[in-house]
């Protein structure tokens, strides 16, 4: 008799467990300044400051690797074949330029 109380238990932690699983993912991160949505894959610009007091600002291309709910984590070239993984607030990215179809004729 007392299987059955706990085998139930049991069961519905594994029913809250499947439904809540596709909100485990973070698929992208919405910004209210930029409002744009990053995904994994996409390429970006990096805006780089080399140090805080810096007002010079270098725009780096990167690829987004992953995403957390503060950050993301960009793949930057470093050298002829090398890359390196950094991660960044999502406030110095933007978007990578759309190349138009009339750019190519």
């Amino acid at each position: 008799m007392k299987i059955l109380p706990l085998s139930l238990a049991i069961f519905l932690l594994l029913i809250n467990l499947i439904g809540a699983y596709p909100s485990w993912a973070v698929t992208h991160i919405y910004l209210a300044d930029n409002s744009h949505y990053f995904e994994v894959g996409e390429k970006v610009i990096w805006l780089y400051k080399p140090r805080a007091d810096s007002a010079d600002i270098q725009k780096i291309p990167a690829e987004v690797v992953k995403l957390s709910s503060k950050q993301v984590q960009i793949k930057v070239r470093k050298n002829q074949n090398e890359f390196v993984n950094r991660w960044v607030n999502p406030n110095k990215l933007e978007s990578f330029p759309q190349i138009s179809d009339s750019a190519f004729r």
